[in-house]
């Protein structure tokens, strides 16, 4: 199962689901508790925006076990499909 994280909160996220007509799970990590536990906040205080969600992509199968993290440098960089597809591959039993 895919689960998006987003800061944003939940009314915004539904709100993004109803325009976008997507079905997509999506959670929000509003007050900002679980994605610095994954590495994927930054936290900059002479930055604007204290603190906010890097993009990142993590693989953690149904024990819990993490078996992918991905953080990305820049909030605009993507991993290619292939690669997130390679790691999906990998990371099964």
């Amino acid at each position: 199962q895919v689960v998006g994280v987003s800061t944003d909160h939940h009314l915004a996220l539904a709100a993004w689901q109803k325009d976008q007509k997507s079905k997509q799970l999506l959670l929000s990590d509003f007050r900002r508790q679980m994605l610095p536990a994954y590495g994927a906040m930054e936290m900059n205080e002479a930055s604007p925006v204290y603190r906010y969600a890097k993009r990142a992509y993590f693989i953690i199968d149904k024990s819990g076990t993490v078996k992918f993290v991905k953080v990305m440098d820049r909030g605009t960089d993507l991993l290619e499909p292939a690669e997130v597809l390679a790691a999906v591959k990998a990371a099964a039993p």
